[in-house]
């Protein structure tokens, strides 16, 4: 395992460990980067409109679309840790 993808891991591991729940905004950035980093560009229709949070969590990550997998992890990361210093 490369040291970014054990920062990307341990960020994972920090999330999931917050006392405070981040903000809508935040979490839809969180999950597109996320997706961006362990799958790569959107892929298939966009889900209706009707399916709003669906329909938010696709456009957030198809917005990502060409952010390589590495540039997504590193996003990824400096969000997390900006979050862990925001909540300290």
């Amino acid at each position: 395992m490369s040291d970014l993808q054990a920062q990307f891991t341990r960020a994972q591991q920090d999330v999931n460990g917050f006392a405070r729940r981040p903000d809508n905004t935040t979490l839809l950035r969180l999950y597109a980067l996320y997706k961006q980093a362990t799958v790569g560009d959107a892929e298939g229709e966009p889900p209706g409109g009707l399916d709003f949070v669906r329909r938010a969590k696709y456009d957030a990550w198809d917005d990502l679309r060409g952010t390589p997998a590495d540039d997504a992890m590193r996003q990824y990361i400096a969000l997390v840790a900006q979050l862990k210093q925001d909540h300290a």
